[in-house]
């Protein structure tokens, strides 16, 4: 997959000339995703040899570290802070790609923009049908039937910059929508069967700061020091209503207008120059301080590995992830493709579909918290949650990677001949993609 200019146009730098976020070289650097990708991973396998070491309490130690104004209700964990407050930013981003492919994108049409939505949908129903099948028995525990639903979207979308370079563009967007419904879901999900206290008063009082975000940025008001403050109370007042913060990231990034004013199109709008400005942020600071904190997960050692995948519940986490995902985002996929009007990018292969399918069954984060909230923070259940959580999401990473880098190859040699073919007359023979 080629990676997407990032590069500012000449009106971005006359707008944001002088900018440390403009114009460092880091900068550049971290707006390419597979640098990003490769510091989240470096963040996760710190994380996890680290927690599995005889130091694995100093981790878990800062880790639990309280930081924050507890009169506001802020008095929260780093790992806390790390996965509501710096993943919100890597959410903003991801949704003003969103907004960017849904406006001016592939998914403008609803025949493709249902398929990954669709997909979400089975990617967590299948999931959970097998992890209540395997809980059925007097030694299962069905309070865990969401755990294997969710798909980690950050650490999904930075293995696919790692191990691609030629695969196509739609097979990433196809990713981020389907993940993103999958989170949107999955939120849903602990809200209704895992909030002991929501409180829905909070969540209308955030209408008022994101309309007013709206209203500014929809008039091309681009000032930080009034739309950061309103950005942050939008934040604070979804986290405060019990709902995931993460939320408030995507409809941010949704209320930033995406085609230009003077109609010169979408590579100079609001937000393609917001993306431009807040990519080295996410993918430098904020993913991979994410990823470090999510990832330290301890097994315990040889026995409490053994102990844990002898589990139901840990064995309905591992092949949900690993067989549940695969089967329910490819085949609702296909389902939908073969008996409705909904339509498969031209660019794209079932292969990819399978690929992806099987990248979505990372979890971490979401998995872990309705862990945490399914059997308890600390008890013998949740530490095997973690423990099939870890093996499902590793697990499905080498799977996906095999296929994945099978494909890129593929697609690689066919970039080839045409640039061959295009050398020799000029004109470019063109390939059906999806074989």
């Amino acid at each position: 997959m080629t990676e997407p200019d990032h590069r500012p146009t000449s009106k971005q730098r006359l707008l944001t000339r002088g900018s440390w976020l403009e114009d460092s070289r880091i900068a550049h650097v971290l707006r390419t995703e597979t640098a990003g990708g490769v510091l989240l991973i470096l963040g996760a396998l710190v994380a996890i040899v680290w927690a599995n070491t005889p130091w694995g309490d100093l981790y878990e130690a800062a880790r639990d570290v309280t930081v924050g104004p507890a009169a506001l209700h802020l008095d929260l964990s780093i790992g806390t802070w790390a996965a509501d407050g710096l993943l919100a930013i890597f959410f903003f981003v991801v949704g003003l790609e969103l907004k960017r492919e849904f406006v001016a994108g592939d998914l403008r049409d609803p025949r493709r923009a249902a398929l990954p939505m669709v997909a979400a949908v089975g990617g967590m129903t299948v999931p959970a049908l097998i992890f209540v099948a395997w809980n059925l028995g007097a030694d299962g525990d069905l309070r865990g039937w969401a755990i294997p639903t969710a798909t980690d979207i950050a650490f999904a979308v930075a293995i696919l910059a790692v191990i691609s370079t030629h695969l196509p563009t739609g097979l990433r967007t196809f990713l981020l929508t389907l993940a993103v419904v999958d989170d949107l879901l999955a939120i849903t999900i602990i809200a209704l069967f895992y909030t002991d206290e929501l409180a829905p008063l909070f969540l209308l009082a955030a209408l008022v700061p994101l309309g007013l975000f709206t209203l500014l940025v929809q008039k091309r008001v681009r000032h930080p020091l009034l739309l950061i403050p309103l950005a942050l109370l939008t934040w604070g007042l979804v986290h405060e209503s019990g709902v995931h913060a993460t939320v408030a990231g995507v409809l941010l990034g949704f209320a930033v207008p995406v085609l230009a004013r003077d109609g010169s199109g979408p590579d100079h709008g609001m937000a393609t120059h917001f993306e431009h400005l807040v990519r080295p942020i996410s993918a430098g600071i904020a993913v991979p301080v994410f990823a470090f904190f999510a990832a330290g997960v301890s097994v315990g050692g040889l026995s409490g590995l053994i102990d844990s995948v002898r589990d139901p519940v840990a064995l309905g986490i591992i092949t949900g992830l690993v067989v549940g995902k695969v089967v329910g985002i490819a085949g609702s996929t296909w389902l939908l493709a073969r008996f409705t009007k909904a339509d498969l990018d031209d660019d794209l292969a079932w292969t990819d579909v399978i690929g992806i399918s099987m990248l979505a069954g990372i979890g971490f984060t979401v998995s872990l918290l309705i862990g945490e909230l399914a059997f308890g923070q600390g008890s013998e259940r949740d530490e095997h949650v973690k423990v099939g959580v870890l093996l499902g999401s590793l697990t499905s990473v080498a799977l996906a990677s095999v296929v994945l880098r099978l494909r890129n190859g593929v697609y690689r040699r066919i970039e080839e001949r045409e640039a061959l073919d295009e050398d020799a007359d000029g004109v470019p023979d063109v390939y059906q993609r999806g074989t």
